[in-house]
């Protein structure tokens, strides 16, 4: 047949420039979402923008918006991801310890590991931007919560399954949760001044509740 001189692609030449192109979409948007998780932990997520993004990471803005659409959804994404960062630092390694006691103190190592290391430049994300979202509604805050209820659970849990098998005593395990939670909290504040000493505190904090049965 007469092709007239022109190149006819192949389903497979297709498949392979729309996997380049799917591939290059999704480093851009690993590299734009693993500094805008840095710049939310330090400035919070209102300085989250295409603009700051295509600044720092050297890349197009149009390119990134294309990418996210809107800033909203920019700042969702962005704690999606973040969420997604804590959960492989934190969450997974600690379940690897038995269910009660031992996932609970391996799960606040991990944190202390988490914040001291830190995994984002301005240690704890969701310490950085709760305060800054918890009287303004709309989805960034909802999807603060709902982390923060995900990671309140995640240690309920565990104290309930100690108390359920008679690892610890009987204790009120939501006044517990509150305040390992805020014990956690002011320990992020305190390493980024400085203060190793308050690690310590943390974990005699921890351990004062766990009390045999």
């Amino acid at each position: 047949m007469d092709t007239g001189g022109r190149a006819f692609a192949t389903r497979a030449d297709t498949v392979s420039v729309t996997d380049k192109r799917l591939l290059k979409g999704a480093r851009t948007r690993e590299a734009a979402l693993r500094r805008a998780v840095d710049i939310a932990s330090v400035d919070g997520l209102d300085d989250v923008s295409f603009g700051r993004l295509a600044t720092d990471t050297g890349m197009s803005k149009a390119g990134i918006q294309t990418l996210f659409r809107s800033k909203e959804l920019l700042q969702l994404a962005t704690l999606e991801y973040a969420r997604d960062m804590f959960i492989d630092a934190v969450v997974r390694p600690a379940r690897d310890a038995a269910p009660g006691v031992a996932r609970l103190r391996s799960l606040v190592e991990h944190w202390i590991e988490y914040a001291r290391t830190p995994l984002f430049e301005g240690g704890c994300f969701r310490v950085a931007n709760m305060a800054r979202f918890d009287s303004r509604p709309g989805a960034v805050r909802d999807a603060l919560l709902r982390h923060q209820r995900e990671w309140l659970d995640t240690i309920g849990n565990e104290l309930r399954t100690a108390v359920g098998s008679h690892e610890i005593a009987e204790l009120d395990v939501d006044l517990a949760v509150f305040q390992i939670d805020s014990v956690l909290c002011a320990a992020n504040t305190a390493l980024r001044l400085g203060d190793e000493d308050v690690i310590a505190k943390v974990r005699r904090t921890v351990e004062g509740l766990l009390k045999a049965a």
